[in-house]
């Protein structure tokens, strides 16, 4: 439960349209639903103005069904993110209203309630190059989840500079961006040098053998001379959204 909803249920208490009692029954989830295999923090977005999300790397198909068959049944978005394709598939045969997204690889659900809510502006996720896109995805997703609006630059790298100096203007207004590469991480750099808003560096795993995993530009990025950069880990996309969400959020 989010804050907006929880305002509605109070209104509707007010104003007669629905009884004490089932105000109850859905406050009763609060602050948390204990399952088989997970303790469900309901309210996480009242406190954080994220909503519980679902890390299904490591969960089995059973898991995943028994956590998002209660989260489907909250009035909140449904967030699950690093499930591979096949689970996904079996997921889905299980539950309705999921929608996956196989480059992001995330389930989605209650999509409609994710409304715009009070926003500084429009978060930039920016990519270096088109190896980059599944964590941008996964970026973006969170982010549209949580009611913030996205625009996206892909496939900039330093290598053809002339292609992030067209959007000049773009990066200028936004209100944060993220900058997702790989290789030797310099693209954050380069943004965070071009604008005042900030910037949060996501490294990810791309690149040749002393790229190390994304060693080599994640300590690219936390060594930039570029002030006003900050650095997730390796491929956090979603923990780069969170940030980007946070900073956004008007109160």
């Amino acid at each position: 439960m989010n804050e907006r909803t929880l305002i509605t249920l109070l209104q509707r208490v007010r104003d007669g349209e629905t009884s004490i009692e089932k105000a109850l029954e859905q406050l009763r989830l609060l602050p948390f639903e204990v399952l088989e295999s997970a303790r469900l923090d309901h309210h996480r977005s009242l406190r954080t103005g994220l909503p519980e999300v679902v890390f299904g790397e490591n969960k089995t198909v059973e898991q995943l069904i028994d956590i998002l068959t209660a989260l489907l049944h909250t009035p909140s978005v449904v967030l699950a993110t690093r499930v591979a394709e096949d689970k996904a598939t079996r997921v889905r045969e299980q539950l309705d209203g999921l929608t996956y997204h196989p480059t992001a690889r995330i389930l989605t659900g209650n999509e409609h309630l994710a409304s715009l809510g009070v926003n500084r502006g429009a978060v930039v996720i920016v990519t270096a190059g088109t190896s980059d896109l599944p964590v941008a995805e996964e970026a973006r997703l969170t982010l549209e989840s949580c009611g913030h609006p996205v625009q996206t630059i892909h496939d900039v790298g330093v290598a053809g500079l002339h292609r992030i100096l067209a959007h000049a203007r773009q990066l200028q207004q936004a209100s944060v961006i993220i900058v997702v590469a790989g290789m030797d991480g310099a693209l954050p750099s380069v943004v965070a040098g071009m604008t005042a808003a900030p910037v949060i560096g996501v490294p990810t795993s791309i690149g040749y053998g002393t790229g190390a995993g994304g060693y080599a530009a994640l300590l690219g990025m936390l060594n930039s001379c570029s002030p006003g950069l900050a650095v997730v880990n390796i491929d956090n996309g979603f923990g780069a959204a969170c940030m980007a969400a946070a900073i956004n959020r008007r109160t």
